[in-house]
């Protein structure tokens, strides 16, 4: 049944809803975490440390922020394979072109496939960079991550990769969550109007509130 589902269009596109839904939820929270960063060194390395400790003493240190690892690359994935898969499918549906041209689409339904892509090849710079720190710039400190937030915006191309990926991820969330709820049939036409304006103001409150961080270090109000 499972099989069934998931090799269905409808199947797919469900499973990208759902999985993009579930990193919605992460960002909304991981952005209300980044911004801790403006009330200092010692408030952002304690918030740090607490996600490493949550869930303690019934979960062990670091458990509870890895099974929230796992299940983000999990939607990930799911969101990555599926949407690649829809991809593949419509153009096998129509491998010429149309005989009349369709009406022109907004900005963001015509860049969601590269934006993808961008946000995927971010997805792993952030990791290499402030996670592991294979990439950070400078001496990275392991359990320090205000001074190694500070050391990745002091650079010209940290600020431009991580601005550029926000501004794909906007235009992303915008387009994604109306797709979203249309897939799972909450939309209608009393509720059009309303979830747009949902998206519109999520999109743009989670650009802005990524774009404070390295935009707080430029300007030298987090240093």
């Amino acid at each position: 049944m499972a099989r069934t589902v998931w090799d269905s269009t409808v199947g797919k596109k469900t499973v990208m809803a759902v999985s993009g839904l579930v990193m919605l939820l992460y960002l909304v929270a991981h952005m209300i975490g980044n911004l801790k960063i403006y009330f200092g060194t010692e408030e952002f390395n304690h918030y740090a440390h607490w996600l490493r400790t949550v869930g303690e003493p019934f979960m062990h240190y670091e458990w509870t922020l890895w099974l929230i690892r796992v299940v983000l690359v999990v939607a990930v994935v799911a969101h990555a394979v599926s949407a690649y898969q829809l991809s593949r499918r419509d153009i096998k549906a129509r491998p010429s072109k149309y005989v009349h041209k369709k009406a022109r689409s907004s900005y963001a339904t015509r860049t969601m496939r590269w934006g993808g892509i961008i946000l995927g090849l971010f997805i792993v710079w952030h990791i290499l960079d402030l996670t592991t720190g294979t990439v950070h710039s400078g001496g990275f400190e392991t359990g320090k991550p205000y001074q190694n937030v500070v050391d990745t915006f002091s650079t010209w191309y940290g600020n431009v990769i991580y601005i550029v990926a926000m501004l794909a991820l906007g235009l992303h969330i915008r387009h994604g969550f109306w797709s979203a709820a249309q897939t799972l049939g909450v939309g209608s036409r009393t509720r059009d109007r309303a979830l747009k304006t949902t998206a519109n103001v999520l999109a743009l409150l989670l650009t802005i509130g990524f774009v404070a961080v390295p935009v707080g270090v430029m300007t030298g109000v987090v240093s």
